[in-house]
């Protein structure tokens, strides 16, 4: 008999599964105290590793040498190029509406074109095709006209930013801060909101692509990956009510402000880390060196100080540091990326990453290749008081 993890009660009912334990991941974990593991890797860590080493950490369980990192790269390459067909209907959809609705239905349009129904086989070609979806979506969904043909030689993330038609940005630029972002978005343990639902899904035996866009959707709501814009406008919304008054007094007391009107702080808490979350580590040492008078930058900085002090005042919160979110947006922006209706699309592009090869290893590896059955928790009933 298995061991006892914990004893349901009423208690755990209506909490949304928070903490309850369904399965394994093997890809990441996080630690409350520590961070974010890609295996036993702290994120931090391996921040700056190319985004095809990170990759193929994930993908083949292990840290590969050159020669193995340089054939997956290759593999990547080889099934990186989208049919002219999906980006022919990708540009046939209705542009209205959130940018992360055309991804998901582009991440359809694909699987329909090209999807080979094998989980394996499409974990690549999904991994090495949604740079230029990604692309796609958001060239066309702004206005900025078709898309430079990919260019998989390039790099996985050099030909992301080759594709974009980004107005008056430095390619340089993006490219080395949108590899940071990348990287530490891949994984971030298998119980977040996006990672169970693409594998929920999966146990229905949908196919991948279905998979991924049904994670990408649950990924755009406000209280899950959107949180990275509504983070930069928030920061955008103290800077313009604050304007040139921006010093550690007036953020504090604009913080409580909100607070006494109970209107959202953004940027702030996580569902299970109980320290500054590392990722916003590596952020805000990133702008500090490329970005030290950029006003958002500064502005972060004060906000990083003065928030956690204030939401450390309530003893309902567990967690009043600043999470990824916090600062992630405000690097973008500098970098020359200004555009927060892209950024929770930019963190799709990286999680499905880490979704698919654990959709693989639910699929085709757990129970000894068998897979996992397909989810079915128990629902008890209980008359509703306004029936």
């Amino acid at each position: 008999m298995g061991k006892v993890l914990f004893e349901i009660t009423e208690d755990n009912l209506d909490t949304g599964l928070r903490g309850y334990p369904v399965g394994y991941c093997t890809t990441s974990h996080v630690d409350p105290i520590k961070g974010l593991f890609y295996l036993n890797y702290p994120v931090a860590d391996i921040a700056y590793w190319e985004p095809e080493r990170a990759i193929h950490l994930l993908y083949a369980g292990k840290d590969g040498s050159a020669e193995e990192i340089e054939e997956f790269s290759q593999s990547l390459k080889k099934n990186a190029v989208c049919s002219s067909k999906v980006i022919e209907h990708i540009r046939k959809l209705p542009s209205e509406g959130h940018p992360m609705q055309l991804f998901c239905a582009a991440l359809f349009i694909c699987g329909m074109v090209e999807g080979q129904n094998d989980y394996q086989k499409d974990c690549l070609s999904l991994i090495a095709k949604i740079p230029e979806i990604a692309a796609t979506v958001i060239n066309y969904h702004a206005g900025w006209g078709e898309s430079k043909p990919s260019n998989p030689d390039l790099g996985y993330m050099e030909n992301f930013v080759h594709m974009l038609n980004v107005p008056r940005a430095s390619p340089e630029e993006l490219i080395e801060v949108f590899k940071v972002f990348n990287v530490l978005h891949l994984d971030h343990g298998g119980g977040n909101l996006s990672t169970f639902v693409g594998k929920a899904v999966a146990s229905g035996l949908q196919d991948m692509y279905g998979s991924i866009a049904a994670a990408l959707s649950a990924l755009a709501g406000p209280r899950h990956g959107r949180a990275n814009q509504d983070c930069l406008e928030f920061i955008q919304e103290i800077q313009q009510e604050l304007k040139d008054d921006i010093t550690p007094e007036s953020v504090e007391a604009l913080i409580r402000k909100r607070l006494a009107n109970d209107q959202l702080l953004f940027g702030f808490g996580h569902a299970v880390l109980r320290v500054e979350d590392p990722r916003a580590t590596v952020f805000y040492t990133l702008a500090e060196k490329k970005y030290p008078d950029h006003p958002l930058v500064k502005l972060t900085h004060i906000l990083r100080t003065v928030a956690p002090k204030v939401l450390a005042e309530n003893p309902k919160i567990s967690d009043p540091y600043p999470n990824v979110d916090a600062i992630s947006g405000t690097v973008l922006s500098a970098a020359g990326f200004p555009y927060p209706e892209y950024f929770t699309l930019l963190f799709g592009l990286a999680r499905a990453v880490g979704i698919s090869i654990q959709i693989v290893y639910e699929r085709c590896i757990a129970r000894e290749g068998k897979g996992l059955p397909i989810v079915r928790p128990k629902y008890l009933f209980k008359s509703s008081p306004t029936a």
